[in-house]
């Protein structure tokens, strides 16, 4: 074996050296003894005992060799034997570390059993920038290999604790019913067109109350379910949409949810900007279309040229080869609307619309809002299945058990059927409108449901911030790459005042700078009365462009009247607090008063946005804008003394206005700007004067000598003055 003869070399070195240092012993002695026979030949007649006791000994060569070799030997096994035994389970394996993408420094240390600053010093000579490291900070997979290979271990790949498979727990829809089951429901119509053109008077005419007298501003501001009774017995259930610019995304959950749009078009007005919005989400939800002309009993209503208009927009009347009925209505008198009723029942019965009762029940989340004494409140339109008190339902990330349901009207129902639009109380929380409801068998199911969605939701978020982390790390990589570039060939003094420049220009801001940044950053937080309105609202600011003068910042977002917490967190962030159709008691009043937060409250939607866009506009800085005061054309040029200088002076004709010597002044030639100032002297004829009015003569220098007049500039009289700025953001409405 490889020791053993390793062993043996040592041994015949060592008995080499040591024979050599007992020839060297020996010679010593032999010198010795030599001395000794010269001075024992000298003392022995003296002293005859001396000289016998100084004879030299043997040296014990052999006896000194051989304990010297036995005792190395059995060191030197002992050696070998130790060093055999350490390397062998180093030989066998390294220690495995389990790894996965994305993980952190903290994460890798604990993986490695290693101290956070053993993990810094592994990647201190690689081109990764140590400075910018933290211990939550996530490594890229090659600075993960290079530290695990560095500290002698072995890698092992797993995937990310959030990646690991997790059993589906969402609910879903059942699979089609068996045909036989199915039985005929009422049809659910949406009524949609532009803003004013009489939708919620209609729907009135024919439930013969009176909602819109109770809209604010006479526009509709939420999506209501209604049921109608015709006096033939059919039963209608209608959704009245807001027609408003800023509730896009209500019609269009209006028209989801629906079997027939109904178009309600002014007679008087023609075709608008919502009605062909309408007409697009009708197609998009692929749902037919019943034409109402409205306002017939005006004198200028010309219903032949809105259905002209209308064939631009591929919506043909009957009239005109088409497929769609179209129905002349006054909404306001109550006229035709029985024919509009029998058109949408026989198209309805031409679709042939059937529903299953039984099982599960299935619908959608209309609306939903917080009621002071009830709480989280939807109305729903209920698809399939039939709701009964107590059922179980799961919407979006909430969950209910139905403590209450009721009509449009507020009256008590015990059970809702397809078609039917009903009022649900005992929500846990307030889901969103547009969310789909579905029927579960128990309270855990539900928790289940709704914790696997939240799940979801936090997955999807977990990726796109890692993304983000990815992208900026990568930039911020990038960045150091260059830097390192832009100094690696400097000597360090260089280096050293390059960098110390810039950091000198990086000023830190001044208080009085600061609040001016500030400035122009308007926090906002937004309360709303149900759930489409605040979706309406941040629908509108979501189209805010213009940043570049002012942040538009959202800090918070919510249903229900403003709070104490509202107020808090307004004071907190500076914020200005927006609410659409809720209350501020005065309590929260006088709270937000004496902690300076503003709070705004408004009944029509778009005066709140004109409240918005007047805070942005005050928080821009103020514009200057030029007056002017009077115009002269110059008729001649002349130069007089002063002193030993000659100054240029204009002969000028004042033409509008006048010319007032405190003003300021600019000197127009060929439509070009090429002097501002002011003037040093002003006369008329040989007086000083400060006042020169429309028609006089007038002779002027300038601040500047430099200037030369010519004939036929023009002299401006102007003067500044500072002008609110207005915000360039148009919510188109």
């Amino acid at each position: 074996m490889n020791w053993r003869r390793s062993m043996n070399q040592k041994m015949l070195k060592l008995e080499n050296l040591l024979r050599f240092h007992t020839v060297c012993r020996q010679l010593h002695s032999l010198g010795q003894r030599r001395t000794l026979a010269h001075w024992r030949h000298v003392f022995s007649s003296a002293y005859p005992g001396w000289a016998a006791q100084q004879c030299i000994r043997p040296w014990p060569t052999d006896t000194l060799l051989g304990a010297a070799l036995s005792q190395y030997r059995l060191l030197v096994t002992k050696k070998e034997e130790k060093s055999r035994k350490s390397q062998l389970p180093s030989t066998k394996s390294k220690k495995e570390v389990e790894v996965w993408l994305g993980m952190t420094v903290e994460e890798l240390a604990t993986a490695m059993e290693k101290d956070i600053d053993y993990i810094y010093e592994a990647l201190m000579n690689t081109s990764i920038d140590i400075d910018s490291l933290e211990a939550d900070s996530h490594l890229d997979e090659v600075w993960i290999k290079d530290v695990i290979k560095k500290a002698g271990m072995k890698l092992k790949w797993s995937k990310l604790k959030q990646d690991k498979v997790r059993e589906n727990k969402d609910a879903v829809r059942r699979p089609q019913a068996d045909p036989a089951l199915l039985i005929p429901r009422s049809p659910v119509v949406t009524i949609m067109g532009h803003v004013d053109h009489g939708k919620t008077t209609l729907l009135d005419k024919l439930r013969k109350t009176q909602v819109a007298a109770m809209e604010a501003g006479g526009i509709t501001q939420h999506i209501g379910a209604f049921l109608v009774s015709l006096p033939s017995g059919e039963k209608i259930t209608f959704l009245d949409t807001p027609g408003h610019a800023a509730f896009s995304a209500m019609r269009a959950r209006g028209a989801q949810v629906t079997d027939i749009v109904i178009l309600v078009v002014a007679a008087d007005d023609g075709v608008m900007k919502q009605t062909v919005e309408s007409i697009q989400h009708a197609k998009d939800a692929q749902v037919p279309i019943v034409l109402a002309i409205n306002k017939c009993d005006k004198a200028e209503a010309d219903p032949e040229k809105v259905k002209k208009e209308l064939l631009a927009y591929d919506v043909v009347c009957e009239d005109y080869g088409g497929d769609v009925q179209a129905v002349h209505v006054s909404a306001l008198t109550g006229d035709n609307l029985m024919a509009l009723a029998e058109a949408t029942v026989t198209l309805a019965e031409m679709l042939e619309l059937k529903a299953d009762p039984t099982g599960p029940v299935e619908g959608t989340v209309i609306e939903s809002f917080t009621d002071k004494g009830r709480g989280p409140v939807t109305t729903a339109i209920i698809q399939r299945g039939t709701l009964r008190k107590g059922s179980i339902l799961v919407a979006g990330k909430s969950w209910a058990k139905v403590r209450l349901m009721f009509d449009e009207n507020g009256k008590t129902v015990n059970e809702a059927c397809p078609s039917m639009p009903v009022g649900i109380i005992g929500w846990r929380d307030l889901p969103s409108a547009g969310d789909e409801i579905l029927e579960v068998e128990s309270e855990s199911r539900a928790r289940e449901v709704v914790e696997w969605r939240k799940y979801e939701q936090e997955e999807e978020k977990n990726k796109e911030d890692l993304k983000m982390i990815e992208d900026k790390r990568r930039e911020h990589q990038e960045a150091h790459r260059k830097a390192r570039e832009k100094y690696g060939t400097l000597h360090w003094k260089q280096r050293s005042f390059i960098k110390y420049q810039e950091k000198k220009e990086q000023k830190i801001l001044k208080p009085k700078e600061k609040l001016e940044r500030d400035s122009n950053i308007l926090p906002v937080i937004i309360k709303g009365d149900v759930d489409g309105s605040v979706e309406a609202i941040l629908n509108v600011m979501d189209t805010y462009d213009a940043s570049h003068e002012c942040e538009l910042e959202l800090v918070h977002f919510g249903v229900g009247d403003i709070s104490e917490n509202d107020v808090n967190l307004a004071e907190t962030f500076h914020s200005v607090i927006y609410g659409f159709n809720v209350n501020a008691g005065n309590v929260i009043q006088q709270s937000a008063a004496k902690k300076g937060v503003k709070i705004k409250l408004h009944k029509v939607i778009y005066r709140l946005i004109e409240d918005l866009q007047e805070e942005l506009s005050n928080r821009l800085p103020c514009i200057v804008e030029e007056h002017t005061v009077g115009e002269a054309s110059i008729l001649a040029t002349f130069s007089v003394t002063e002193g030993k200088k000659k100054v240029p002076v204009a002969g000028c004709r004042v033409q509008k206005g006048q010319l007032e010597k405190q003003k300021n002044f600019k000197l127009i030639r060929n439509g070009h700007v090429i002097w501002k100032g002011s003037l040093t002297s002003l006369k008329h004829h040989k007086d000083n004067v400060s006042v020169i009015k429309t028609g006089m003569d007038c002779g002027l220098s300038l601040d500047e000598e430099k200037i030369e007049f010519k004939v036929g500039d023009e002299i401006v009289c102007y003067e500044e003055k500072e002008v609110l700025a207005k915000t360039s953001w148009d919510p188109g409405f």
